[in-house]
């Protein structure tokens, strides 16, 4: 009887808020390499996000190559998304290019999406 009243009340408990920390992931699922069908957070072009007691937001993130179309217009985006959220103070994305990105830092779903798997 007392683990099924505490499996009740485990069930019984409301969904925990997200944090600020999955809601800036979630906007990162927001936004997409137009030359890849695949948002960028699957992809693995995001590297850290740092988010202080303040609310700013540091990203660092990368591109699937130097010489990729949207260099100018991605991680603007992206900054601007992050920004929106009403418990971001600030945000920052910072482009890099260590490590290099290959296709093995896709998830799993996104290698699938893409027939990869």
């Amino acid at each position: 009887m007392e683990n099924e009243e505490l499996d009740k009340e485990t069930t019984d408990a409301p969904a925990s808020e997200p944090t600020l920390r999955d809601k800036v992931e979630d906007v990162l699922r927001t936004c997409y390499d137009p030359e890849i069908p695949v948002d960028i957070y699957a992809l693995g072009l995001i590297y850290d996000i740092d988010i202080s007691d303040e609310g700013a937001v540091a990203i660092n993130m990368t591109l699937t190559s130097p010489a990729c179309p949207v260099a100018g217009t991605l991680p603007p985006e992206v900054e601007s998304k992050v920004a929106a959220l009403d418990e971001v103070t600030s945000a920052k994305v910072e482009v890099v290019w260590e490590p290099t990105w290959t296709p093995e830092k896709m998830s799993e779903a996104a290698k699938l999406q893409l027939g990869m798997l």
